[in-house]
């Protein structure tokens, strides 16, 4: 399993899939199963970083295109 830090968005959600099946088809030990739950955790917590911080990117954009205020704004009304 490649280290959680260099992992891309995707390599994380693919991986992250590959584990609920695993889980949801049974058949493994306590251990594996244990040890496969946190490899989800770690996952799921490489997909939420990465989305955050994509929003935070998308929300620092929608900024500065909308005058560089904070956050993104409502458009005027005419």
């Amino acid at each position: 399993m490649a280290d959680q830090d260099t992992l891309g968005y995707e390599q994380a959600r693919d991986e992250l899939v590959d584990v609920v099946r695993r889980l949801e088809a049974g058949g493994s030990t306590l251990e594996e199963s244990l040890a496969l739950w946190e490899r989800g955790e770690q996952l799921a917590k490489v997909c939420r970083d990465w989305l955050e911080g994509a929003r935070a990117r998308l929300d620092a954009a929608l900024a500065e295109e909308s005058g560089g205020g904070e956050g993104p704004q409502a458009p005027e009304e005419e």
